[in-house]
């Protein structure tokens, strides 16, 4: 199974950048997305970016052009950059990794849509 750490949340003001860092390790070899949600007090979590193995990637229509998703392979950390930050980002951000199709690791199967959850981090952003 995958651990997965968040870090690099804080308070910053509208305009302001934040870097998001998430350590994972495991499913390797497998088709995985990695991907960045939110979710605000009061509001559904939401699917903020993802980041595929062969290197695409997606984002939100609320974040597109402003959040960059990255990943470091050597270091096995997953990165969100944020750039002019709103008020409107305000929120837990988790990272997940999601499995797109059936892999088996260290003996342990895995089905196609298991998903694995880091505890969050905390982005909260003064107008």
């Amino acid at each position: 199974q995958v651990q997965l750490a968040e870090s690099g949340g804080g308070s910053v003001q509208a305009g302001g950048s934040l870097r998001l860092s998430c350590a994972a390790s495991g499913y390797s070899g497998c088709s995985i997305a990695m991907r960045w949600h939110r979710q605000g007090i009061g509001k559904e979590r939401e699917l903020v970016s993802s980041l595929f193995r062969d290197g695409a990637s997606e984002y939100a229509d609320a974040v597109k052009g402003r959040f960059t998703i990255s990943k470091d392979s050597d270091k096995g950390t997953l990165y969100l950059q944020m750039n002019s930050l709103k008020p409107e980002d305000t929120g837990m951000y988790y990272c997940n990794v999601w499995l797109y199709r059936a892999c088996s690791v260290n003996g342990t199967y895995y089905a196609a849509g298991h998903n694995d959850w880091g505890q969050g981090t905390q982005v909260t952003v003064s107008s």
